[in-house]
């Protein structure tokens, strides 16, 4: 595949990085950490808000830009590269696409218009267990819902309930409780959702009540191959800030930089991001293509976009020295986040042999 990007897309990267070097860096991350919230509002409200990424992947008809994965992709490098403390990849990919996969077109012109504009924060709850039941006129929601990300700050979660439906929820509904967990990674927070008879419309139903199987399969198979670009963009952080380190610091009267070992470290580390562009790049293009071909590029992806992560977060801990193991340093940040990004929306392991199966 040939590739290059367009003056467009140029733009919109080179926008997003001139925002995020002003508004999300090592300090102001560490600043939301200690703070507690698990949220930064002011960089929210100019993400998705002002530059109106959001609605990047929503169609103009729905408030929208009308753009697709790959402009997206550019966007999530850079709030992977920053460790942004927002949802919104669970707002403007996950949400988005399980409301356009699923939602009838009164729904889509009901809910994606909020979203586009940042006026909505959403996100997703995949795991667990929900039983949605019949009653009078609408239904009933019981169950609960783990390692929720940010839904402490939502305004709209997507339920997945057994069946599977897809159910818009507000969060400021009866019934509805939020919990916030103790997780690995602190840019990242989890939540518990728990639903106590929690009575909703036929309208919250997203399409067909039990009819959610191949749309769910679809948005969770774009979510991965976009969630591979926001990892490519936390490693190439690792490699860069190792990299400008082992310029600086001095060992036996030389910069480390200047060892082959280290020097060999660093070059396996720009191979592997630059080989996790490449990949998360084909699963973006895949993604705007619309044909089945994204389910084996995004698995493929993010196989690889996971290990390169773990393996450049990990590398930049060892080459930054005993520094790198401190708490006041970044390093461990980018570690926990490798870890935690791997794990969700499965494993390597789990895509690799979803790919075996889409091979044999």
């Amino acid at each position: 595949m040939q590739f290059a990007l367009t003056e467009e897309q140029r733009l919109i990267k080179e926008s997003v990085q001139t925002l995020l070097a002003q508004t999300a860096g090592l300090e102001r991350l560490r600043a939301v950490i200690e703070s507690g919230t698990g949220y930064d509002a002011a960089l929210w409200n100019m993400l998705a808000g002002e530059m109106g990424c959001a609605g990047l992947m929503v169609p103009e008809s729905y408030g929208g830009s009308g753009l697709g994965a790959v402009e997206m992709a550019l966007v999530l490098e850079e709030t992977g590269r920053t460790l942004a403390v927002v949802p919104f990849f669970e707002t403007a990919v996950l949400a988005v696409q399980a409301i356009l996969l699923s939602g009838t077109p009164a729904q889509k012109q009901t809910l994606l218009p909020d979203i586009a504009a940042g006026r909505t924060k959403a996100t997703v709850a995949i795991t667990g267990a929900v039983l949605m039941t019949r009653d009078g006129a609408g239904w009933k929601l019981n169950g609960s819902s783990g390692f929720v990300s940010f839904a402490h700050v939502a305004d709209l979660i997507l339920i997945v309930t057994e069946g599977p439906s897809i159910v818009a929820l507000s969060t400021r509904i009866d019934g509805v409780s939020i919990k916030r967990l103790t997780s690995l990674d602190p840019t990242r927070p989890l939540c518990r959702v728990d639903l106590n008879d929690v009575h909703i419309s036929d309208d919250a139903v997203l399409g067909e009540p039990y009819a959610a199987s191949e749309s769910l399969r679809r948005t969770l198979a774009i979510g991965a191959g976009l969630l591979a670009s926001e990892q490519t963009g936390g490693a190439q952080f690792c490699l860069s800030s190792t990299v400008d380190y082992a310029k600086q610091r001095v060992q036996f009267g030389r910069v480390i930089g200047a060892f082959q070992a280290v020097k060999h470290e660093l070059a396996d580390m720009m191979v592997a991001v630059e080989a996790s562009r490449s990949a998360a790049l084909y699963a973006a293009a895949a993604i705007d293509a619309g044909s089945d071909e994204l389910f084996e590029a995004a698995s493929v992806a993010k196989v690889w976009c996971s290990e390169a992560y773990r393996h450049c977060a990990a590398e930049a801990i060892q080459l930054h020295g005993g520094i790198g193991f401190t708490w006041e340093h970044h390093a461990h940040l980018y570690f926990k986040r490798a870890r935690s990004s791997s794990t969700w929306l499965g494993e390597p392991e789990h895509h690799r042999e979803r790919v075996a199966q889409l091979i044999l």
